[in-house]
């Protein structure tokens, strides 16, 4: 048998194996379809974008900042509690899927890890 199977979406348990259409786990019972088996992705599956809270987030939304971000070049950075208004989602680099413009500090991209939907 060369072919690896996925582990399980429920409790990542490593010992799946195939019953007819569908793939279980011996660990936790859970079975599922192996059509639906993707690995637990970094918050963007399918091109949804969630902030830190787990809200998905659309282009236009206003989003909060949840912790005190450091910028290179400004002495204070951008603290936590400022409002971003008018998001838009990109493909960014390192993780970086929102680009905004704010307040103080000009056009830069965040992650969507350090912001929750206002």
């Amino acid at each position: 048998m060369t072919e690896k199977l996925p582990p399980c979406p429920e409790c990542s348990g490593a010992y799946t194996y195939e019953m007819g259409a569908l793939l279980i786990c011996p660990e936790c019972g859970h079975e599922w379809s192996p059509v639906s088996a993707e690995p637990a992705g970094s918050g963007a599956e399918n091109g949804v974008i969630r902030d830190a809270v787990g809200n998905v987030l659309a282009d236009g939304d206003t989003v909060t900042v949840v912790k005190t971000l450091k910028v290179k070049g400004s002495p204070s950075g951008i603290k936590a509690g400022t409002k971003v208004r008018n998001i838009r989602l990109v493909d960014g680099v390192d993780g970086h899927d929102i680009d905004c413009r704010i307040d103080g500090f000009g056009p830069m991209q965040l992650k969507s890890s350090v912001v929750k939907k206002a």
